[in-house]
Protein backbone atom coordinates (compact mmCIF):
# COMPACT_ATOMS: atom_id res chain seq x y z
CA UNK A 1 0.00 0.00 0.00
CA UNK A 2 1.30 3.43 -0.96
CA UNK A 3 1.77 5.79 2.00
CA UNK A 4 1.20 9.51 1.53
CA UNK A 5 3.18 11.11 4.37
CA UNK A 6 1.59 13.67 6.65
CA UNK A 7 2.02 17.11 5.05
CA UNK A 8 4.05 19.83 6.69
CA UNK A 9 2.34 22.50 8.77
CA UNK A 10 3.24 25.77 10.42
CA UNK A 11 5.94 25.00 12.95
CA UNK A 12 7.04 21.71 11.32
CA UNK A 13 10.68 20.85 11.96
CA UNK A 14 12.28 19.99 8.62
CA UNK A 15 15.70 18.36 8.24
CA UNK A 16 17.65 20.11 5.49
CA UNK A 17 20.24 17.67 4.14
CA UNK A 18 22.79 17.46 1.31
CA UNK A 19 22.84 13.80 0.20
CA UNK A 20 24.52 14.62 -3.12
CA UNK A 21 26.64 17.66 -3.97
CA UNK A 22 27.83 20.48 -1.67
CA UNK A 23 26.71 24.08 -1.58
CA UNK A 24 29.07 25.89 -3.95
CA UNK A 25 31.51 28.53 -2.76
CA UNK A 26 33.89 29.01 0.14
CA UNK A 27 32.78 28.59 3.75
CA UNK A 28 31.63 32.18 4.02
CA UNK A 29 29.41 31.74 0.95
CA UNK A 30 28.10 28.44 2.33
CA UNK A 31 27.09 30.13 5.59
CA UNK A 32 25.43 32.99 3.72
CA UNK A 33 23.50 30.50 1.60
CA UNK A 34 22.35 28.54 4.65
CA UNK A 35 21.25 31.77 6.34
CA UNK A 36 19.18 32.76 3.29
CA UNK A 37 17.60 29.28 3.15
CA UNK A 38 16.83 29.50 6.86
CA UNK A 39 15.16 32.91 6.49
CA UNK A 40 13.10 31.83 3.48
CA UNK A 41 11.80 28.63 5.07
CA UNK A 42 11.03 30.35 8.37
CA UNK A 43 9.07 32.97 6.46
CA UNK A 44 6.85 30.09 5.27
CA UNK A 45 6.36 28.92 8.87
CA UNK A 46 8.81 26.01 8.69
CA UNK A 47 11.53 25.43 11.27
CA UNK A 48 14.57 24.18 9.31
CA UNK A 49 17.23 22.04 10.96
CA UNK A 50 20.44 22.10 8.92
CA UNK A 51 22.22 18.76 9.09
CA UNK A 52 26.05 18.44 8.98
CA UNK A 53 26.31 17.65 5.26
CA UNK A 54 24.95 21.11 4.34
CA UNK A 55 28.31 22.48 5.54
CA UNK A 56 30.61 19.71 4.31
CA UNK A 57 32.65 19.10 1.17
CA UNK A 58 34.52 16.02 0.05
CA UNK A 59 36.44 15.40 -3.15
CA UNK A 60 35.31 18.73 -4.59
CA UNK A 61 31.87 17.51 -5.71
CA UNK A 62 30.34 15.65 -2.75
CA UNK A 63 28.75 17.04 0.41
CA UNK A 64 30.80 14.84 2.74
CA UNK A 65 31.87 11.24 2.54
CA UNK A 66 29.40 8.56 1.51
CA UNK A 67 29.06 7.52 5.15
CA UNK A 68 28.39 11.09 6.30
CA UNK A 69 25.73 11.68 3.67
CA UNK A 70 24.03 8.34 4.35
CA UNK A 71 24.05 9.10 8.08
CA UNK A 72 22.24 12.39 7.53
CA UNK A 73 19.53 10.64 5.51
CA UNK A 74 19.02 7.96 8.16
CA UNK A 75 19.22 10.36 11.10
CA UNK A 76 16.61 12.60 9.49
CA UNK A 77 14.14 9.76 8.90
CA UNK A 78 14.61 8.20 12.33
CA UNK A 79 14.52 11.38 14.46
CA UNK A 80 10.99 11.55 15.97
CA UNK A 81 11.32 15.34 16.30
CA UNK A 82 11.70 15.78 12.52
CA UNK A 83 8.50 16.15 10.46
CA UNK A 84 9.97 16.32 6.96
CA UNK A 85 13.17 16.10 4.92
CA UNK A 86 14.22 18.63 2.30
CA UNK A 87 17.31 18.26 0.10
CA UNK A 88 19.21 21.53 -0.13
CA UNK A 89 20.49 20.79 -3.67
CA UNK A 90 21.24 18.04 -6.18
CA UNK A 91 24.53 17.67 -8.03
CA UNK A 92 26.04 14.20 -7.91
CA UNK A 93 26.47 11.38 -5.40
CA UNK A 94 23.05 10.05 -4.39
CA UNK A 95 23.55 6.69 -6.10
CA UNK A 96 26.82 6.18 -4.18
CA UNK A 97 25.02 5.93 -0.84
CA UNK A 98 21.95 3.83 -1.68
CA UNK A 99 23.52 0.61 -0.38
CA UNK A 100 24.32 2.36 2.93
CA UNK A 101 20.67 3.12 3.71
CA UNK A 102 18.29 0.98 5.78
CA UNK A 103 15.07 1.07 3.78
CA UNK A 104 13.20 -1.20 6.19
CA UNK A 105 13.84 1.32 8.96
CA UNK A 106 12.85 4.23 6.70
CA UNK A 107 9.62 2.45 5.78
CA UNK A 108 8.62 2.46 9.44
CA UNK A 109 9.13 6.23 9.70
CA UNK A 110 7.39 7.79 6.66
CA UNK A 111 7.99 11.53 6.31
CA UNK A 112 7.51 14.29 3.77
CA UNK A 113 10.51 14.24 1.41
CA UNK A 114 11.36 16.79 -1.30
CA UNK A 115 14.02 17.46 -3.93
CA UNK A 116 14.80 16.62 -7.56
CA UNK A 117 17.63 16.18 -10.09
CA UNK A 118 20.25 13.83 -8.55
CA UNK A 119 17.75 13.19 -5.74
CA UNK A 120 15.78 11.14 -8.31
CA UNK A 121 17.86 8.12 -7.29
CA UNK A 122 16.41 8.27 -3.77
CA UNK A 123 12.89 9.09 -4.98
CA UNK A 124 12.87 5.85 -6.98
CA UNK A 125 13.87 3.70 -4.02
CA UNK A 126 11.60 5.46 -1.51
CA UNK A 127 8.67 4.98 -3.90
CA UNK A 128 9.44 1.32 -4.65
CA UNK A 129 10.97 -0.13 -1.49
CA UNK A 130 9.27 2.04 1.13
CA UNK A 131 5.93 2.55 -0.68
CA UNK A 132 6.29 6.24 0.11
CA UNK A 133 4.96 9.18 -1.90
CA UNK A 134 7.75 11.75 -2.32
CA UNK A 135 7.81 15.18 -3.94
CA UNK A 136 9.68 16.35 -7.04
CA UNK A 137 10.29 19.95 -5.99
CA UNK A 138 12.74 22.82 -6.49
CA UNK A 139 15.34 23.03 -3.72
CA UNK A 140 16.46 25.68 -1.22
CA UNK A 141 19.99 26.66 -2.28
CA UNK A 142 19.49 26.34 -6.03
CA UNK A 143 15.99 27.80 -6.45
CA UNK A 144 14.03 29.26 -3.56
CA UNK A 145 16.65 31.78 -2.38
CA UNK A 146 17.19 33.17 -5.87
CA UNK A 147 15.99 36.72 -6.57
CA UNK A 148 13.97 35.51 -9.56
CA UNK A 149 12.15 32.80 -7.58
CA UNK A 150 8.64 33.30 -8.95
CA UNK A 151 5.19 33.12 -7.40
CA UNK A 152 4.05 30.29 -9.69
CA UNK A 153 6.90 28.00 -8.61
CA UNK A 154 6.44 29.01 -4.96
CA UNK A 155 2.72 28.25 -5.04
CA UNK A 156 3.30 24.71 -6.38
CA UNK A 157 6.07 24.06 -3.87
CA UNK A 158 3.94 25.23 -0.95
CA UNK A 159 1.05 23.09 -2.20
CA UNK A 160 3.35 20.05 -2.18
CA UNK A 161 4.62 20.89 1.29
CA UNK A 162 1.36 21.73 3.01
CA UNK A 163 -0.97 19.09 1.55
CA UNK A 164 -2.70 21.20 -1.09
CA UNK A 165 -1.41 19.26 -4.09
CA UNK A 166 -4.70 17.58 -4.96
CA UNK A 167 -7.04 16.98 -7.90
CA UNK A 168 -6.08 18.12 -11.39
CA UNK A 169 -2.49 19.32 -11.79
CA UNK A 170 -3.07 21.69 -14.67
CA UNK A 171 -0.12 23.22 -16.48
CA UNK A 172 -1.06 26.90 -16.50
CA UNK A 173 1.84 28.14 -18.61
CA UNK A 174 0.67 27.51 -22.20
CA UNK A 175 2.49 30.58 -23.54
CA UNK A 176 5.75 29.53 -21.85
CA UNK A 177 5.91 25.89 -22.88
CA UNK A 178 2.82 24.65 -24.75
CA UNK A 179 1.73 21.21 -23.57
CA UNK A 180 0.72 18.83 -26.34
CA UNK A 181 0.15 15.16 -27.11
CA UNK A 182 2.99 13.49 -29.00
CA UNK A 183 0.47 11.47 -31.00
CA UNK A 184 -2.50 12.68 -33.03
CA UNK A 185 -4.53 9.97 -31.32
CA UNK A 186 -5.12 11.23 -27.76
CA UNK A 187 -5.31 8.92 -24.78
CA UNK A 188 -6.05 8.50 -21.08
CA UNK A 189 -4.31 6.21 -18.56
CA UNK A 190 -4.02 5.71 -14.83
CA UNK A 191 -1.13 4.53 -12.67
CA UNK A 192 1.36 5.53 -10.02
CA UNK A 193 3.68 8.35 -11.12
CA UNK A 194 7.37 7.44 -11.24
CA UNK A 195 10.61 8.83 -12.61
CA UNK A 196 12.35 12.19 -12.45
CA UNK A 197 15.67 13.08 -14.02
CA UNK A 198 16.30 11.03 -17.17
CA UNK A 199 20.04 10.64 -16.53
CA UNK A 200 19.44 9.15 -13.09
CA UNK A 201 16.56 6.95 -14.24
CA UNK A 202 18.65 5.55 -17.10
CA UNK A 203 21.74 4.96 -14.96
CA UNK A 204 19.67 3.04 -12.39
CA UNK A 205 19.10 0.22 -14.90
CA UNK A 206 21.02 -2.97 -14.19
CA UNK A 207 21.36 -2.14 -10.48
CA UNK A 208 19.34 -3.34 -7.46
CA UNK A 209 17.81 0.15 -7.40
CA UNK A 210 16.52 0.18 -10.98
CA UNK A 211 13.24 1.95 -11.68
CA UNK A 212 10.19 -0.24 -12.23
CA UNK A 213 7.56 1.13 -14.64
CA UNK A 214 5.06 -1.74 -14.88
CA UNK A 215 1.57 -0.21 -14.88
CA UNK A 216 2.94 3.24 -14.04
CA UNK A 217 3.02 6.72 -15.60
CA UNK A 218 6.63 7.64 -16.32
CA UNK A 219 7.79 11.26 -15.89
CA UNK A 220 11.16 12.33 -17.36
CA UNK A 221 13.11 15.60 -17.52
CA UNK A 222 16.76 16.65 -17.93
CA UNK A 223 19.24 19.50 -18.36
CA UNK A 224 22.46 20.21 -20.31
CA UNK A 225 22.36 17.13 -22.53
CA UNK A 226 22.90 16.93 -26.28
CA UNK A 227 20.08 15.36 -28.26
CA UNK A 228 22.20 12.31 -29.12
CA UNK A 229 22.78 11.77 -25.38
CA UNK A 230 19.03 11.96 -24.71
CA UNK A 231 18.54 9.52 -27.58
CA UNK A 232 21.03 7.11 -26.04
CA UNK A 233 19.44 7.19 -22.58
CA UNK A 234 15.90 6.85 -23.93
CA UNK A 235 16.95 4.00 -26.20
CA UNK A 236 18.60 2.28 -23.24
CA UNK A 237 15.26 2.46 -21.44
CA UNK A 238 13.42 1.23 -24.55
CA UNK A 239 15.67 -1.80 -24.84
CA UNK A 240 15.16 -2.52 -21.14
CA UNK A 241 11.40 -2.67 -21.77
CA UNK A 242 10.46 0.31 -19.60
CA UNK A 243 8.30 1.98 -22.26
CA UNK A 244 6.40 -1.22 -22.97
CA UNK A 245 5.82 -1.71 -19.25
CA UNK A 246 4.53 1.79 -18.47
CA UNK A 247 0.99 2.94 -19.28
CA UNK A 248 1.92 6.49 -20.29
CA UNK A 249 4.76 9.01 -20.45
CA UNK A 250 5.07 12.66 -19.41
CA UNK A 251 8.02 14.61 -20.78
CA UNK A 252 8.94 17.67 -18.71
CA UNK A 253 11.50 20.39 -19.33
CA UNK A 254 14.64 19.58 -21.31
CA UNK A 255 16.58 22.68 -20.34
CA UNK A 256 19.55 23.69 -22.51
CA UNK A 257 19.37 20.36 -24.32
CA UNK A 258 20.60 20.53 -27.87
CA UNK A 259 20.80 23.61 -30.10
CA UNK A 260 18.60 25.11 -32.83
CA UNK A 261 21.06 23.62 -35.35
CA UNK A 262 20.46 20.03 -34.25
CA UNK A 263 19.07 18.10 -37.20
CA UNK A 264 17.31 15.61 -34.95
CA UNK A 265 14.99 17.14 -32.36
CA UNK A 266 13.87 15.55 -29.12
CA UNK A 267 10.31 15.27 -30.43
CA UNK A 268 11.50 13.13 -33.33
CA UNK A 269 13.56 10.96 -30.97
CA UNK A 270 10.43 10.37 -28.89
CA UNK A 271 8.40 9.51 -31.98
CA UNK A 272 11.09 7.03 -33.00
CA UNK A 273 11.41 5.34 -29.60
CA UNK A 274 8.09 5.57 -27.71
CA UNK A 275 5.29 3.03 -28.28
CA UNK A 276 2.59 4.57 -30.45
CA UNK A 277 -0.17 2.96 -28.39
CA UNK A 278 0.77 4.80 -25.17
CA UNK A 279 -0.41 8.33 -24.20
CA UNK A 280 2.55 10.72 -24.26
CA UNK A 281 2.36 14.31 -23.02
CA UNK A 282 5.12 16.67 -24.12
CA UNK A 283 6.47 19.92 -22.61
CA UNK A 284 4.96 19.56 -19.14
CA UNK A 285 6.18 22.49 -17.03
CA UNK A 286 8.36 20.64 -14.55
CA UNK A 287 12.12 20.30 -14.33
CA UNK A 288 15.36 22.26 -14.36
CA UNK A 289 13.99 25.73 -15.00
CA UNK A 290 11.44 28.14 -13.65
CA UNK A 291 8.52 28.55 -13.51
CA UNK A 292 8.08 24.91 -12.55
CA UNK A 293 5.41 22.72 -11.02
CA UNK A 294 5.96 20.25 -8.16
CA UNK A 295 4.83 16.63 -8.57
CA UNK A 296 3.95 13.78 -6.16
CA UNK A 297 6.07 10.79 -7.19
CA UNK A 298 4.48 7.50 -6.19
CA UNK A 299 0.96 8.92 -6.12
CA UNK A 300 -1.83 7.30 -8.14
CA UNK A 301 -2.42 9.61 -11.13
CA UNK A 302 -4.54 9.97 -14.26
CA UNK A 303 -2.93 11.23 -17.47
CA UNK A 304 -5.17 12.78 -20.10
CA UNK A 305 -3.35 13.91 -23.27
CA UNK A 306 -6.54 15.44 -24.70
CA UNK A 307 -6.86 17.84 -21.73
CA UNK A 308 -3.09 18.00 -21.20
CA UNK A 309 -3.39 17.20 -17.52
CA UNK A 310 -2.18 14.98 -14.73
CA UNK A 311 -4.67 14.41 -11.92
CA UNK A 312 -4.21 12.87 -8.48
CA UNK A 313 -6.71 10.06 -8.03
Amino acid sequence: MIITPRPLAKGSRVAVIAPSGPIRGDQAVVEQTIQKCDEMLRAWGIEPVFYPTTRKKYGGYLAGTDEERAKDVMDAFLDPEINGIYCIRGGYGMQRILDLLDFEAIKKHPKWFGGYSDITALHIVLNQRCNLVTYHTPMPSTEIIKEDFDDYTASWLKAAMFGDLTGGLIDELPSFTPVYSLWEQKGVCEGHLCGGNLSLVSSSLGTPYAIETKGKILFLEDVHEDVYRLDGMLNHMRLAGLFEDCVGIVMGYYTDCGTPDDETKLEQVCKDLFPKNKPVLMNYSCGHQRPTMSLPLGANMRLDTEAGTLSIM
